[in-house]
């Protein structure tokens, strides 16, 4: 395996050579193969040494020159990224984990992240002042820290317990933003040796740097557990899908204008799984800010990955963010000496190619239920959402935008964006104009740079003057983070039942995530939410309709205000500096010295809400699933998301887990959402299908309607019940159960509790038409069996109603087929042919121990002993 390293004459260091192996398999295979199979090559290549057999190694390469998806290979990720949510409940299963390996023998503090971990607290602040306050930043800093003590002492704790766990504590951005600007090094140094950077993350929005040519994918806490424990992640080749832009963009279009109609021109192509790879002129003209925003949405067009080939771009990103020198030396080296340099991909041949011309982009938003329903600003009216609408005083009006938020790494991580916005708040301050007063605005860049660029170019003052100060370096509001409303304004929305509705930087706008009171959410570029916080009204034909009056009562419309592209283009050469990075990293990732504590195991309090010892070795949980006599909990439609399964948005009182929360004496103030109570499994469980804007078909009014809510019908009495008295009723019954759902079920972040909660209520199954990615891997990591309908097959085509009991027949293996058996409450049964939906041999094995902690658990005390 030494043969096939060669030296990089500048750099002097060593790299794999995967070119010298895959042309021996073929010749002049590499240079037609793309850009991702070159990596998994090298990764092959590379972790193959004392590992594998020849013979084993270049039947992978085969694979992926012949693009065969016929056997699982390893891919072992460089690093794994965590937000504190995902990133804290992998750790608390670790932990938990420890307690097991601990009460069977074996030795806890050997269990440990073997991989490099990252961990960035940046999900757990909400917005509780908004950006008129000038202490906003201050105060909500301070009720994160006094809401998330439990959470915070065990997320410290994890530094000193467990190896190779580096944490940036809250107030210092977005892990996604932090990876881009900083973690990521594009390529890699272990000792004499370099390699491409590669990374899984704790969030769907992980891809945000493949921008720089790097594979990171979005995981579930599951999958991350497993590859922190140095397993590596099985795959076989994914569906890789070039996509030629053409053109550039018109003047006056941002990157999320772009982004919205790639998400829905993707969407209808159908990518879901795909590794994408973005090449082309219009690839060429974009910046690493314009590319990060495009892979960012990644999960939203329903892809694993949004590659961008490196190129100078890329190095000048490196550089205009402080990287050193030498590091950006090594990354063009390395790129051309491997052929992963963007002129040497033109020999690249795709399996498919779609094609996408900027040039025909117009300034859109998104709404108002899903990231992929583009809508162009010039349409609204006819659309629908553009209407007349009447203001009475001060009033709130039908339509009212109650939050506008400049938030998420999709945008505030693109300079030109952050830009854009201020540069329109200036020209909005200018003739006079200010946001509606029942519009609670906010700014929450992903990085403390964006901050230091706004105020060097005067324009954060402009921002403030329109209510978007900093409140936060967090995620907040695309988190669902949103922060309570004035009581007045919440009161007068009940009151009057007002159709109110968010405008958001973000990502994600699925009905009932942005705020409980926001009925619907759009998604906008940042210079778009300042411009629907003056006209404060989705009804409002934002391109036609004047957003309001200047001094002299003369009418100023989005073209009067709208920044010049020039203007942008030089206010981000002037003001974006490399020194403006080094302020804000160099002393946030300086070295430390920390003593491990001796004790490998956590203290569990008793009564805490937010950290509690997991329970997935108890008895109930380790018994076999049947997939006998199963009863559904749901029938679900099309498009369920985990927003849908496991809520992240503030906790209700009168939910099931707000009941929970009151009665283990939390003031309602300090329900928190249920996002951070995920290291809690007595009140996440409880979150379990809790959306109220959940549509189970089981449940129908007098005119068999679907009545909306988190509802269920129990049988066989026939009773419709909230969903956790359901869950409660068939535990104590001990009764197993399923879910029967449409297309697209999972869809939205990378939530394990999502199918943790399922789990945990006793479905034994799920049957869909079709499942998002990254939901389907954690059902199967939590031993959930996910089954897919035969096309043309369905609910409705088979009339289910929810009486009906479920059988599993056959034995689930990767690939394979089984028999749904439905006995039909008149005794007819129905013998329905499925497609198991365990993709590889290791996922199987991962499903017949009950999921990923319990296989590890098996596998480690077998090879360790105390």
């Amino acid at each position: 395996m030494m043969s096939n390293r060669q030296l990089l004459p500048q750099s002097h260091r060593y790299y794999y050579d995967a070119k010298k192996l895959c042309d021996e398999i073929k010749p002049n295979a590499y240079e037609q193969l793309p850009y991702t199979c070159k990596i998994l090559a090298e990764n092959i290549v590379r972790k193959a040494e004392g590992r594998y057999e020849e013979d084993q190694i270049n039947t992978w390469l085969n694979e992926l020159i012949e693009h065969k998806k016929e056997i699982d290979f390893p891919w072992y990720p460089a690093r794994v990224v965590c937000h504190d949510i995902l990133g804290q409940t992998a750790l608390v299963d670790l932990a938990g984990l420890r307690d097991a390996i601990a009460e069977k023998g074996g030795d806890p503090s050997k269990v440990n992240p073997v991989v490099q971990t990252q961990l960035i607290v940046d999900h757990s602040l909400a917005v509780e002042y908004g950006g008129d306050d000038p202490d906003a930043f201050e105060k909500n800093r301070s009720i994160e820290d006094r809401r998330n003590e439990d959470r915070f002492h065990f997320i410290n704790w994890t530094k000193t317990a467990f190896e190779n766990v580096d944490v940036i504590p809250a107030g210092n951005g977005i892990m996604h933003q932090i990876n881009l600007e900083k973690m990521s090094p594009v390529i890699q140094v272990n000792g004499d040796t370099a390699f491409p950077d590669s990374c899984v993350g704790t969030d769907s929005h992980t891809p945000h740097t493949d921008a720089l040519g790097v594979i990171s994918i979005g995981v579930g806490g599951l999958e991350a557990e497993t590859v922190m424990l140095g397993r590596a992640c099985m795959m076989r080749v994914p569906d890789i899908i070039g996509i030629h832009l053409t053109g550039k963009r018109q003047p006056g279009i941002t990157a999320t204008d772009i982004v919205l109609a790639l998400t829905e021109f993707l969407r209808k192509e159908k990518v879901v799984g795909a590794f994408l790879e973005f090449f082309g002129e219009g690839a060429d003209s974009l910046t690493i800010g314009d590319r990060a925003t495009i892979s960012n949405m990644t999960p939203e067009y329903g892809a694993t990955a949004a590659l961008f080939y490196i190129d100078q771009q890329t190095l000048d990103y490196l550089t205009l963010t402080g990287r050193d020198p030498q590091q950006v030396a090594l990354v063009k080296e390395y790129a051309q000496a491997t052929g992963l340099w963007s002129e040497m991909m033109k020999t690249a041949v795709y399996p498919r190619t779609l094609s996408f011309d900027l040039s025909k982009v117009e300034r859109n938003i998104a709404g108002p239920s899903h990231p992929h329903a583009r809508l162009s600003t010039r349409d609204l009216k006819t659309k629908g959402i553009a209407k007349p609408h009447t203001q009475i005083n001060n009033e709130i009006p039908d339509g009212a935008v109650i939050i506008a938020a400049i938030t998420s790494c999709t945008n505030t991580s693109n300079p030109r964006n952050v830009i854009a916005a201020g540069l329109l708040a200036r020209n909005a301050n200018r003739r006079g104009l200010t946001r509606k007063p029942w519009v609670k605005s906010s700014f929450a860049p992903g990085s403390k740079v964006a901050e230091m660029y706004l105020n060097e170019a005067g324009l954060l003052k402009e921002m403030e003057t329109l209510g978007f100060g900093v409140v936060a370096f967090a995620c907040t509001t695309c988190n669902g983070m949103s922060g309570a409303l004035d009581p007045a304004i919440q009161k007068e929305i009940i009151e009057r039942d007002v159709y109110t509705t968010a405008v958001l930087s973000g990502n994600r706008n699925f009905d009932g995530r942005i705020h409980p009171y926001a009925k619907q959410a759009f998604l906008a570029s940042p210079p778009l939410v300042i411009a629907y916080a003056i006209a404060g009204n989705i009804h409002v034909d934002i391109e036609q309709d004047s957003l309001g009056q200047d001094k002299n009562g003369s009418d100023v419309y989005l073209k009067d205000i709208w920044p010049d592209d020039h203007e942008i283009d030089e206010i981000v050469k002037t003001f974006v500096k490399p020194q403006q990075f080094n302020a804000v990293y160099t002393p946030m990732f300086a070295s430390k010295t920390i003593n491990k504590t001796t004790h490998p195991l956590y203290d569990w309090k008793k009564d805490s809400t937010y950290i509690s010892r997991p329970p997935y070795w108890n008895s109930e949980l380790s018994q076999p699933r049947s997939l006998k006599g199963m009863r559904p909990l749901a029938i679900l439609p099309d498009n369920i998301t985990t927003d849908h399964l496991s809520p992240s948005n503030a906790i209700l009182p009168n939910s099931a887990a707000g009941e929970y929360l009151s009665k283990m004496g939390l003031a309602e103030e300090d329900f928190n959402s249920y996002a951070t109570h995920r290291g809690d499994h007595h009140t996440a469980q409880r979150a379990t299908l809790a959306n109220p804007k959940l549509f189970n078909e089981m449940v129908k009014d007098e005119h068999g309607q679907t009545i909306q809510g988190s509802l269920t019908r129990i049988e066989p009495e026939g009773k419709i019940s909230r969903i956790w008295e359901a869950i409660e009723t068939y535990q104590s019954r001990q009764q197993p159960l399923i879910i029967i759902a449409g297309a697209d079920y999972g869809q939205g972040s990378s939530r394990d509790w999502a199918a943790k909660g399922v789990r945990l209520a006793g479905v034994q199954a799920i049957v869909a038409e079709g499942f998002e990615r990254i939901h389907r891997s954690n059902l199967v990591g939590m031993g959930i069996l996910p089954l897919q309908f035969e096309a043309g097959t369905n609910r409705h085509t088979l009339k289910l109603d929810g009486t009906e009991l479920y059988d599993v027949i056959g034995t689930p293996q990767a690939k394979g087929s089984l028999t749904l058996k439905i006995t039909r409450q008149n005794g007819q049964i129905d013998l329905i042919p499925v497609h198991c939906c365990l993709n590889t041999d290791e996922e199987t094995l991962v499903y017949e121990a009950g999921g990923v902690l319990p296989r590890f658990a098996q596998d480690f005390l077998a090879t360790h002993s105390k």
